[in-house]
């Protein structure tokens, strides 16, 4: 176990001083995100980063802008990565489109190869009327990165201006920019929309395709609300296991985030049964 974690603190090192390329890492890095804000133990972020450690995730997800420089640290103890923060855009008009934090932030994370995934709100969902504008600011949020090693993704999230991966695709492409990409959210694409095999769409979105998130599910949920479409990992109908060999036939090889949003009780607990069960489902992405 001691040798374990002393090469794991070493690949860590690599990948934050940029020695350890993204070619270089291993395949479907598996981390957990929203694990703050249900957990009936309301954990420090140390308490989290040990917890994670104890239970063999790869890092965590950041929600906001807001103690990234608390969880670094933490995390850089525990040998743990920070994946991925997420962010609210808004491409309204007349509206301040992102944090002034995020270039502090930026500065923070230099060199660690984070996600910024941007849920990007203030227009009416899915309306192209608002690509210029978007485009513009986007382009200007990928200039603040540039030189980072940051990407940006456009993330999913149903009732946001970019609420379908078809969204993301389409602004993404406008924007045209090597660190803007999207990511693809089993939550938000169940609720919106019908089909259930995401293949062609998630074949469209390659190259541009750098996250993906996945949780139990059920197939199908007509009511509102979430308790359906966020379950641990190996709970819902919904085939899993199928949406990896997807992936795995697509040719995606990046991370792969938990999605734990309003999950209540012991987050060690459901964090502990969906890495059990991720330790089986992963079998569909090395078989």
């Amino acid at each position: 176990m001691k040798m374990i974690r002393i090469l794991a603190w070493l690949t860590a090192a690599l990948v934050l001083t940029g020695t350890l390329n993204a070619a270089e890492q291993k395949p479907y890095p598996f981390f957990p995100f929203c694990i703050d804000w249900h957990d009936s133990k309301k954990r420090s972020f140390e308490e989290q980063a040990g917890m994670l450690t104890d239970l063999g995730y790869d890092g965590v997800g950041h929600i906001y802008l807001e103690k990234v420089e608390e969880r670094l640290k933490t995390l850089d103890e525990a040998a743990l990565r920070l994946f991925q923060i997420t962010m609210v855009v808004d491409v309204g008009p007349g509206r301040a489109p992102y944090p002034s934090g995020f270039r502090e932030v930026l500065e923070l994370v230099k060199g660690r190869q984070v996600q910024f995934c941007l849920i990007v709100n203030g227009v009416k969902s899915s309306d192209p009327s608002a690509d210029p504008h978007a485009v513009e600011i986007l382009r200007e949020m990928s200039n603040l990165a540039e030189g980072s090693g940051a990407q940006l993704l456009l993330y999913p999230h149903q009732g946001s201006w970019i609420e379908r991966l078809e969204d993301s695709m389409r602004v993404a492409d406008k924007v045209d920019r090597a660190n803007v990409g999207v990511m693809f959210n089993l939550c938000h694409w169940l609720r919106v929309d019908q089909s259930r095999d995401p293949t062609l769409l998630l074949k469209e979105a390659m190259p541009r395709l750098w996250a993906v998130s996945i949780c139990g599910a059920d197939t199908f949920d007509e009511k509102p609300g979430w308790d359906r479409y966020i379950q641990p990992l190996g709970q819902g109908s919904f085939d899993v296991g199928g949406l990896l060999k997807i992936l795995k036939q697509v040719g995606y090889r990046g991370p792969i985030g938990l999605q734990c949003y309003g999950i209540g009780g012991d987050a060690r607990e459901h964090l502990a049964d969906s890495m059990a069960a991720w330790r089986v489902l992963s079998g569909n992405l090395t078989e």
